[in-house]
């Protein structure tokens, strides 16, 4: 295995304007995939946090807006080591492209830049593994939130 970047396509049954808020706003991301989101604005260059757990094992990702798109794409960096401002080669790249389909979203989902960071052939695999299993878990959610979001 590569361990270069993961790939996800998903159909939602909601629009693109509507999934394009549920992945870009804080108070729709808390609903999906951290426990806490700050993001000051969603625009390139806007920063914020995502945070998971809570108490003395809460994890907490910095994350910097790359594009804003709306409502095609949206992409932020994350997962750099404390005190570096994210960027290539130093951070995990998240995307997310919407295309419309009928009533709904074709999401493409992607992550990238393991290999970039440098790890170590055991990290790089763990961390690989450990955002495979994160994303696996978390895309389905939003696909249930952001349906739910489109019949209020």
């Amino acid at each position: 295995m590569e361990y270069g970047s993961i790939s996800r396509e998903i159909h939602i049954e909601a629009t693109p304007e509507v999934v394009y808020q549920v992945i870009s706003r804080p108070e729709h991301l808390r609903e999906w995939w951290p426990d806490e989101a700050k993001l000051e604005t969603p625009v390139p260059g806007g920063t914020g946090t995502v945070s998971f757990g809570s108490g003395p094992e809460v994890k907490v990702e910095p994350l910097t807006v790359v594009e804003a798109d709306p409502p095609r794409r949206f992409a932020f960096r994350w997962v750099c080591e404390d005190g570096e401002t994210a960027a290539p080669g130093n951070s995990l790249l998240v995307a997310f492209d919407l295309v419309p389909v009928g009533n709904g979203t074709l999401l493409r989902f992607s992550e990238a830049g393991f290999r970039e960071k440098g790890w170590e052939a055991a990290v790089l695999e763990e961390a690989y593994q450990d955002h495979v299993r994160g994303w696996d878990y978390f895309l389905p959610r939003l696909v249930g939130y952001a349906a739910k979001v489109a019949t209020r």
